[in-house]
């Protein structure tokens, strides 16, 4: 009886690709398969979509659309955003460019979502730059970050802690939100950290998740189910103080009373560190 040979797969490399003017074919390895004696190969082939050349000039102008819209936002606040001011600037039609955001609060929300994100990015990775086993650290470099990053972006701070929009308003739901739960989870996963020391320095007040919003309440508990109410009272006061001389440096009212800001910020982290028992 003639043994049966097992089937052995052996990779190569295939040396080129096959493009067309709106697919690209990526060629995967060959595989050659030996079976009964005989050899065959088997080349997969997946396609992956190329942008036409309409998508490409659309995705260019979306993105001086929103290039405008952050200048004007630095030069005149919030409310110097204006889909008509911005396709004069790039000689459209007030129609064409509705073509692109149907409405201001469309384009606000996408700068919204970008700005925040971009923040939390930042705050998050400077977070995650210190040990787990350091929650001190991580508190302090949460909040230096969020003040860098403050001072390197005013514009883009005023447009997501600021005064609110005059008109605007913010869909439920969307990468905002998307955005602004991050933060949220990243401040009370702080506290998590250092709730074991933080915990029995908490004043002895009575507080109740009835407190808070009620989708603030469900983010947290699904987050961080071990945590009580006080848990949360603790962040949110936690994000006042990281926030509160950020907010007055940024709208010109901390010099000149304080000649050295980035000082008294430091030691403001400092202290709320050591609040945490940390």
């Amino acid at each position: 009886m003639t043994p049966v040979a097992p089937k052995i797969p052996i990779s190569t490399r295939t040396p080129s690709t096959q493009c067309s003017r709106t697919t690209r074919r990526s060629v995967k390895p060959r595989q050659i398969v030996v079976e009964h004696g005989r050899v065959s190969t088997v080349t997969e082939v997946s396609a992956t979509p190329v942008p036409s050349r309409r998508e490409r000039l659309r995705a260019q102008t979306v993105e001086e659309i929103r290039s405008i819209a952050l200048r004007l936002l630095a030069e005149g606040g919030p409310d110097a955003i204006s889909l008509r001011a911005i396709a004069r600037e790039m000689g459209m039609t007030a129609g064409a460019i509705y073509g692109y955001y149907a409405t201001r609060d469309d384009l606000i929300t996408t700068l919204i979502a970008e700005v925040y994100g971009d923040l939390v990015d930042t705050a998050e990775a400077a977070r995650d730059r210190v040990p787990a086993a350091d929650p001190a650290g991580r508190v302090i470099a949460w909040g230096e970050t969020v003040r860098g990053w403050a001072l390197a972006h005013p514009a883009g701070f005023r447009l997501i802690y600021g005064d609110p929009v005059l008109g605007y308003q913010p869909p439920p739901g969307g990468p905002a939100a998307e955005a602004e739960g991050r933060a949220c989870s990243g401040l009370v996963g702080l506290v998590e950290a250092a709730w074991p020391t933080a915990a029995p320095l908490q004043s002895a007040g009575s507080v109740a998740w009835s407190d808070f919003d009620e989708g603030l309440v469900t983010h947290v508990r699904q987050e961080f189910p071990s945590l009580p109410p006080h848990a949360l009272a603790l962040s949110l006061r936690m994000w006042g103080r990281m926030h509160g001389l950020v907010a007055l440096e940024i709208y010109g009212h901390l010099r000149p009373q304080s000649q050295d800001p980035a000082k008294l910020y430091r030691a403001e982290m400092l202290d709320l560190v050591r609040s945490l028992g940390l």
